[in-house]
Order: structure tokens, then C-alpha cells, then sequence
């Protein structure tokens, strides 16, 4: 837990995590709350997988489709590892790599499993200048979230709705044949 690997320089690593919550590491109270959690993200699944059948149908725009389903598929994958991770794998620790089906079984019951995050891009880190007030001297890390690919599908259709919403809901016209005027030309 917490393994890195630089791949690209120093501001692309995969670093391997178990997030046992929602984004950014926060948790929902106990087993309870994590049941809760990952039922809330089945209801939520269907609920966003209705809503992709029924613009499909109505003919939307490659636009809301493609982030509708972007979003779908970040939180199947989501909710795949947090139904089934804790069944089929033993538990990680910063000394122990966790292992595909152990012989006692995972480390958790159905619905109790955490999401694996793996990529971290710390563009920018460095130290703030000194005369900065308050900050001077101390670390800068900017984007210092670690994420999954699932994420990246969340975000980048939550991002496309906010940013070209008008023409992704914008209602989907049938243009029918309107006759057109015909200037008279008399000679």
C-alpha cells in the first residue's frame, strides 16, 4: 500500500492506494456507512443507466450519450471494486502486496471492499518562494489527488455536460419541410 513507480519523470507515477471511501479518501461511518456507501452507488448506477436508455431513445446527441456513458462506466468500475475487491483479494499492508484469491479468503464481505487508485500526477512540486506570507519555504504540490481510470471517465463526462451543456441538452428538433418563400419575379 502506498508503492510507487515514476513513469514519466517526476510528475506522473503510479502509486498504488486502496481508497476505502468516496473521493479523496473520505469515509461514511464504519461498515455500515461503507454499505451504505456502495449501495448508494448501485442506486445511483441504475439510476444514470435509465437515463442513458431513455436519451438513446429519444435520439440525443452523440455528445450527452458519450458522457452519460462515461460516467456509467466510472462508476461500474467503481462499484466492482468496491463489491468484490474485499472478497477475492487478501488484505495490502506497506510490507505485503495484496494477493488474488488467498486460501482464507479476502479481506472483506460482499459490499465492504475498497476501490484501488493508482495514478498520481504531481505537476507541480516545489517549495513557495519565501517572501510568500504565511506559505514561505513550505511545499508546493499542486494536483496531489490520486485517482483511477473510473474517476477519469466520472470526470471527464461530468466535465463535458458543465462545459458544452447548451449543446448537449439543447432538445433535439426534427426540422420538417417548411416551404420556402418564393419571390414573385414579375418581367
Amino acid at each position: 500500500m502506498g508503492e510507487s513507480h515514476a513513469m514519466l519523470g517526476h510528475w506522473f507515477y503510479l502509486h498504488f492506494t486502496e481508497n476505502e471511501g468516496m473521493a479523496f479518501g473520505m469515509r461514511l461511518g464504519g461498515n455500515y456507512g461503507k454499505v451504505l456507501l456502495t449501495l448508494f452507488r448501485i442506486v445511483a448506477v441504475v439510476v444514470i443507466g435509465w437515463w442513458l436508455v431513455r436519451v438513446s431513445r429519444k435520439g440525443a446527441g452523440t455528445l450527452l450519450i458519450t458522457s452519460i456513458s462515461l460516467i456509467l462506466a466510472g462508476a461500474l468500475g467503481n462499484i466492482i471494486d468496491s463489491v468484490f475487491y474485499g472478497l477475492i483479494f487478501s488484505e495490502s499492508s506497506f510490507t505485503q502486496v495484496a494477493t488474488l484469491f488467498p486460501p482464507g479468503g479476502g479481506y472483506g464481505a460482499l459490499l465492504h471492499g475498497k476501490v484501488v487508485d493508482m495514478l498520481y500526477f504531481p505537476v507541480i512540486n516545489s517549495h513557495y518562494p519565501a517572501w510568500v506570507p504565511f506559505a514561505g519555504g513550505s511545499e508546493l504540490l499542486f494536483f496531489s489527488p490520486i485517482f483511477n481510470i473510473a474517476d477519469s471517465a466520472i470526470t471527464s463526462g461530468v466535465l463535458l455536460l458543465i462545459l458544452f451543456q447548451k449543446k448537449a441538452f439543447s432538445p433535439l428538433t426534427t426540422h420538417a419541410a417548411t416551404p420556402k418563400e418564393e419571390s414573385i419575379t414579375q418581367p
